[in-house]
């Protein structure tokens, strides 16, 4: 944890100047609003950071478990601040794209959670191979264990490709690693097990049993939610759909037994889930935002109704035929 005073907010100012130089438009809806709420809390602190702050002394022993959510969402200074949302603005405009805007809110909240869950275990193991009590003692707050979690997810999705550290290029597939020490050596202020431990949190996503868990938990609370109705799931590129009794998964959306196989291939187009995505985004880009292209899913894992989709798949097909 770094405990700077709060001088000129430089920090604001240039991180409102990168935000409108991005244009507010081309940020997703998801990823502005997580942004605002850092900047709200930074200048309007739910709690001091001394009260903020995450530790195993303050949550574990004194039982304060709201310092978990506190703390991902308070800055130590602008500085802090803007790097941090800096970063976030790239990352989490890039997933939010892929992921659908309700599947980035499950993924942050969750992320945050456990960042800081995973902190205090990691914390705790320290304290007790060394015998010293200390590291029960250190306070963490900010965003960057989360952002060091975001960072191994894009790189999972977004595999190849080089990050620059101190100009030496390095494989996006080590990159978390190298900057994680990195960091540690050239600011000694940051949290080392912190940022850890949110690269743990992006493993457990991407190669362990996370992302398993939390579809099972948002079936779960869909097929509550919906009694009879079909069941609602998510696919690994954020794209919504239903399953039927005995429906399985798939890129596209899926309808009753019956009418699965008449509406999937005319209302993709013949295109593959990375493809749709690619188009949609692209698509959006082109015309400003101004419309969609009915062709393509929209790309925050938009719902219509069954009769809705119906209807348009109707319509696609006739413009087909005109065609």
């Amino acid at each position: 944890m770094r405990n700077r005073q709060r001088g000129s907010h430089l920090g604001l100012l240039l991180l409102a100047s990168q935000v409108f130089q991005m244009g507010l438009d081309n940020i997703p809806p998801i990823t502005l609003a997580v942004l605002a709420l850092n900047v709200y809390l930074y200048l309007f602190p739910a709690a001091p950071l001394l009260q903020a702050c995450v530790s195993v002394q303050q949550a574990y022993w004194f039982q304060d478990w709201r310092r978990l959510l506190l703390s991902p969402l308070h800055h130590a200074d602008d500085w802090h601040l803007y790097f941090n949302m800096l970063s976030f603005l790239w990352k989490g405009s890039r997933l939010e794209r892929r992921l659908g805007g309700a599947w980035f809110v499950y993924l942050l909240s969750v992320f945050s959670l456990l960042t800081g869950l995973i902190y205090l275990v990691l914390e705790a193991l320290l304290t007790e191979l060394t015998q010293n009590q200390s590291y029960s003692m250190e306070c963490a707050v900010g965003f960057s264990g989360v952002l060091f979690a975001l960072k191994v997810l894009n790189n999972h999705y977004y595999p190849g490709g080089v990050t620059y550290v101190m100009g030496f290029p390095v494989s996006n597939r080590y990159a978390s690693w190298v900057e994680l020490v990195f960091i540690h050596l050239t600011s000694p202020g940051t949290s080392f097990v912190g940022h850890l431990s949110g690269i743990l949190v992006g493993l457990l996503y991407t190669t362990g049993p996370l992302k398993k868990i939390m579809k099972k938990c948002a079936e779960f609370v869909t097929s509550n939610g919906s009694n009879s109705q079909p069941r609602a799931y998510h696919t690994s590129s954020g794209f919504s759909g239903y399953a039927g009794a005995a429906g399985g998964h798939s890129g596209s959306y899926q309808y009753a037994a019956g009418n699965a196989a008449d509406y999937t291939a005319s209302y993709t187009g013949g295109l593959t889930e990375e493809e749709q995505l690619e188009a949609a985004i692209r698509n959006s880009l082109n015309d400003g935002g101004q419309s969609r292209q009915r062709d393509a899913p929209p790309p925050y894992g938009f719902h219509l109704s069954e009769d809705a989709r119906a209807e348009e798949v109707r319509q696609m097909r006739l413009r087909r035929f005109d065609r």
